[in-house]
């Protein structure tokens, strides 16, 4: 069965997309510990972050740098930190997320909530960066 993921990339589940190209995929999480949480994700199904071909897993990073930009352009913080987990969904993904200090990347605390309004006009601010 495919992820949410590749459902994501297929168009068969809506996300707010931030960029795309023919490897990489970057939307909101729809569960994010803050305002411009993203998700970089290959169109590569594949569990494991290192079980990717090398030639993604060198490419990932400089698709992300991108996206990190934009979102740093949009959403006041320090830096974008980055996390990768994987034991939410089984396909690879990196996390981008606004910090200010290192306790804004804790996972397990309470996750922000916006409203789909929300969620697209941050998108498309994003986009436009």
């Amino acid at each position: 069965m495919a992820s949410i993921f590749t459902r994501i990339i297929n168009g068969e589940i809506p996300a707010y997309k931030l960029a795309e190209d023919d490897s990489f995929i970057a939307f909101l999480d729809v569960n994010p510990l803050c305002a411009g949480h993203a998700l970089v994700v290959p169109k590569t199904e594949v569990d494991h972050l290192f079980d990717l071909e090398s030639g993604d897993l060198q490419a990932i990073l400089p698709f992300a740098k991108e996206v990190a930009r934009k979102i740093k352009a949009v959403v006041p913080c320090t830096r974008i930190g980055i996390s990768v987990i994987g034991l939410e969904v089984p396909h690879a993904h990196v996390h981008l997320v606004p910090i200010d200090r290192i306790a804004d990347l804790d996972f397990t605390k309470p996750r922000a909530k916006f409203s789909p309004d929300e969620f697209e006009a941050l998108a498309e601010r994003i986009r436009k960066a």
